[in-house]
């Protein structure tokens, strides 16, 4: 018999981290209906398999950009990054980190504010997102923190230099910038609602 290249010699596979569930809660809810990325607050969010209802990223598809260089830019792929999820103590580590006094969710066009997730932009793909209300998501992973967003914390902070702030928003929110997730199950979201996050087991794929 002939082993996985991963496996020791006694056939061993990596350690595997148990799948759990931690209990949390919508804080806020926010959208995008203008031309641009930046949200506004609200109280309910209707979301369908093409995301929400109206708001700037909603789609079944999206056309490709920086963030994916293995398609030339404009390719039609599939919408993963359907709804923006942040959470506040980590906007607060970012925003000390680049000497502001706080980063706005709605200025990097977040949809929704979760709390009682710790590492809440740690969350890896796969997990499921089940809300009160009957909504699941389901998180593609981190959104990486990009120049765009930082210009417009910028424009809220004009004592400052414009683009040295934008610029440190990308690294003072890597891993802090939140998560990016697609919809599952469809419904409404209310403001209030409580959430439980399922986390699938993991583990780390050593072969290579």
């Amino acid at each position: 018999m002939t082993l996985p290249l991963f496996a020791d010699e006694a056939g061993a596979l990596p350690q595997i981290s148990k799948g759990r569930r931690i209990e949390g809660r919508v804080s806020a809810l926010l959208d995008a209906r203008g031309d641009g990325f930046p949200s506004d607050r609200c109280q309910s969010l209707t979301v369908t398999f093409e995301g929400i209802e109206g708001d700037f990223h909603a789609g079944a598809t999206r056309k490709s950009g920086g963030r994916e260089p293995w398609y030339p830019r404009g390719t039609v792929i599939r919408n993963e990054r359907q709804v923006s999820i942040v959470a506040e103590d980590e906007l607060a580590i970012a925003a000390r980190t680049m000497g502001i006094d706080r980063i706005e969710p709605g200025w990097i066009g977040a949809n929704m504010v979760i709390e009682g997730i710790p590492l809440l932009t740690m969350l890896p793909p796969r997990t499921q997102l089940f809300f009160e209300g009957g909504v699941t998501l389901r998180v593609d992973g981190e959104n990486n923190p990009c120049r765009f967003a930082g210009d417009e914390i910028a424009r809220n902070f004009p004592d400052r230099d414009p683009t040295d702030l934008a610029l440190s928003f990308v690294s003072a929110a890597k891993r802090r910038r939140g998560i990016v997730a697609w919809v599952e199950k469809p419904g409404t979201i209310e403001s209030g609602e409580a959430v439980t996050v399922r986390i699938w087991e993991q583990w780390i794929y050593p072969a290579g």
